[in-house]
């Protein structure tokens, strides 16, 4: 007996999900928060308070890891076994200033034992609580720490009084080479999308530009890259040579690839201030404007 034709959609669906390896529990979760700018003014004693750890952000389903982009995290089985069952959001991160060596280790189709090793899951949220942060907070806490895995941590928050407080805890941080703040409302509700009620506090602004050339360098790095050209979605080009490493300029990340940078507000011209090269955006693509 065939089916009726309107049926066929939903019936070559579900042939299609029976015969592929990827089970409906192996679809990456959809639901990610994403934070606005800090701006002045906000009631800061209503805000929890963590440091924004320069890692890879990761979502645990409650069988797998993957990145904030879907694709499945090949974490040694002993990593992740043991771990809670309900879904948690966090960052895979293996110390200050190791973005690179982090994201490497995630990318790995095999994972080396020995580096997953030095990497830790830093739980920040729990996206199907229903509840509010502050209720979220405490269910994650409990949950983290009923299995006791050393690798697997709730990013620590604490509160502040006031906007003077908050600047002395953004300067220890930025003192021990951290990146900068994050706060979250105590009433917020997890969602899908940007939330004012998540936000991130930096001394300095970061965005992403392509690179579309090598510039040769010149003295002490002659025969290596001077610097980058790159382009921003807007099409404005611009140089990006300081925070290059000997080796990435030795080796300097391949024509196509999108870097992030850090700058300090716009020249005249529209141009980044002081831009400095940050890490190589692996797997980013600009959105397509609204």
């Amino acid at each position: 007996m065939r089916a009726p034709r309107f049926l066929l959609p939903a019936v070559l669906a579900l042939a299609a999900l029976q015969s592929n390896p990827l089970r409906a529990a192996d679809v990456p979760p959809r639901t990610t928060m994403h934070a606005t700018a800090h701006r002045d003014g906000i009631a800061v004693q209503q805000y929890w308070v963590s440091e924004k750890l320069d890692g890879v952000r990761g979502r645990w389903d409650g069988k797998h890891l993957w990145t904030r982009g879907g694709h499945r995290i090949n974490a040694p089985a002993w990593f992740t076994r043991g771990w809670p069952t309900v879904q948690m959001d966090g960052e895979l991160w293996m110390g200050r200033r190791q973005f690179e060596r982090t994201s490497a280790v995630v990318r790995t189709a095999r994972p080396d034992d020995a580096d997953w090793r030095d990497m830790r899951f830093m739980v920040f949220d729990l996206p199907t609580h229903p509840g509010r942060f502050e209720s979220r907070l405490v269910a994650l806490r409990r949950a983290v720490q009923t299995g006791g895995i050393a690798w697997l941590r709730a990013v620590p928050q604490v509160r502040v009084a006031d906007a003077r407080a908050l600047e002395q805890l953004l300067d220890e941080v930025e003192a021990r080479d951290g990146e900068g703040l994050m706060l979250h409302h105590r009433d917020s509700i997890y969602r899908n999308g940007r939330s004012e009620l998540l936000l991130k506090y930096k001394r300095h602004d970061d965005a992403e530009a392509r690179v579309v050339a090598h510039l040769p360098g010149k003295g002490k790095y002659k025969g290596m890259t001077g610097s980058l050209l790159v382009e921003r979605a807007d099409g404005i080009r611009f140089r990006l040579g300081s925070g290059l490493s000997d080796a990435q300029r030795a080796k300097p990340p391949p024509i196509g690839a999108w870097v992030t940078y850090r700058y300090d507000g716009f020249t005249s011209k529209g141009l980044p201030r002081f831009a400095r090269f940050l890490r190589v955006r692996h797997g980013w693509t600009p959105k397509a404007p609204e």
